[in-house]
């Protein structure tokens, strides 16, 4: 029998395709599930006993989460990425490190074949077919649900009429967890003009008071939630838990997908938006204003490279170094403030803040120059439009 490696998350498109490939085309399938925290112990559990009853040869559950945080979101931090200056590339991101596990999984394995559920409409083919196509060209892509063009109602009646009893009618709305937020699917987001009702969302607002927390960036990278240190990995699972008590970190994404059509998502990512604008907040205080304009221009590109699948190139290590590296003097302390559905920043405290009052307070007073200085420097900085100016007139 040929062996195959299927990329698993238990839903309705790779149950089709794990008692198909295993019954129908007859493939040895090696059921695998990458776990960027949207999984814990008991939901791994039912996906294991899921995939079993399906047909597979073996299932294994990889635990991804660290490297998905080490891989990507650490320099998702660094560069204040948000995908057209809302969306924190939730789902995006998750799919790079998990295709990237699946192929490492079917180089060391053997396999001959992977396969994936994607259908020809979405991103997502395009990530794992580029992770795969780099990684392991060796191996043949699978892919019965865009081979097919199948329906969910065709998936439906294969699975029944194949005994498996589960309830496979979608859900109102479609739900993808993971550590860096949760995307939410629905009616409303297939078309342009209707928000997501508050039921949408996974967590409802519990908290209607403000709530103070302190967040610690040790360079760039978050090391403590209200004084308590832990790892970066933790602290944002604290704070998510923390934050979504107020309902933070709402929104609906509208971007241009890899395949040149508009796509629109709604998510919720409290910890991840808190983190950014907290992260920032604290770089507007450390960093020159050149450090801060390179670092905008090489964010939005490492985060639309990243969006459109192109992790492996190379500029993406190239860009990482400089984000790293420029991350040097990013330690302090930022205060926010929680309020229902919102949050504001008060301020940050670092011994590397650049707002130092003994050279001056803007607006206020000058200590490092004086008068004469300030009227020599402004007059040479008006030469080149005094200079235009007498030369070329208005035209």
């Amino acid at each position: 029998m040929k062996k195959l490696v299927l990329a698993y998350s238990g839903g309705l498109d790779t149950s089709y395709c794990a008692h198909y490939l295993s019954h129908e085309e007859a493939y040895e399938v090696h059921a695998v599930t990458v776990n960027t925290g949207g999984f814990d112990g008991e939901e791994l559990k039912e996906i294991e006993s899921r995939a079993l009853e399906l047909g597979v040869h073996s299932y294994r559950a990889i635990d991804a989460v660290q490297s998905f945080y080490d891989r990507v979101v650490r320099y998702l931090v660094f560069g204040n990425i948000l995908r057209n200056n809302t969306y924190p590339l939730s789902v995006s991101a998750e799919r790079i490190v998990q295709a990237m596990e699946i192929a490492q999984y079917a180089r060391d394995t053997g396999a001959t074949h992977i396969a994936h559920g994607s259908t020809g409409a979405g991103n997502d083919q395009v990530r794992f077919d580029l992770i795969f196509q780099i990684m392991v060209p060796e191996v043949q892509i699978i892919t019965p649900i865009r081979d097919n063009q199948l329906s969910r109602e065709a998936e439906i009646k294969y699975l029944r009429d194949a005994g498996i009893p589960y309830a496979w009618e979608k859900a109102k709305y479609s739900i993808n967890k993971g550590l860096w937020g949760t995307s939410v699917g629905g009616d409303e987001t297939l078309k342009s003009r209707k928000p997501l009702p508050d039921h949408a969302y996974p967590n409802p607002l519990v908290k209607e008071d403000s709530q103070t927390v302190t967040l610690d960036f040790t360079k760039g990278e978050l090391t403590a939630v209200n004084g308590k240190k832990d790892t970066p990995v933790a602290n944002i699972l604290k704070l998510e838990a923390l934050a979504s008590q107020f309902a933070i970190g709402r929104d609906i994404h509208v971007g241009d997908t890899i395949i040149g059509i508009k796509g629109r998502v709604g998510f919720e990512a409290a910890a991840p938006l808190i983190i950014l604008k907290s992260h920032h907040l604290l770089e507007k205080h450390t960093l020159s204003k050149w450090q801060q304009f390179q670092k905008e221009q090489l964010g939005s590109f490492y985060g639309m490279l990243l969006h459109e699948g192109q992790y492996l190139d190379e500029v993406m290590r190239n860009i990482e170094a400089f984000l790293e590296d420029s991350q040097r003097k990013v330690t302090g302390r930022v205060f926010v403030k929680l309020h229902p559905y919102r949050f504001e920043l008060e301020g940050i405290d670092s011994k590397n803040d650049l707002m130092d009052a003994s050279f001056g307070s803007y607006g206020e007073l000058n200590r490092g120059w004086s008068a004469t200085d300030a009227k020599g420097f402004i007059k040479i900085l008006s030469n080149s439009g005094r200079i235009a100016s007498q030369i070329q007139g208005d035209s």
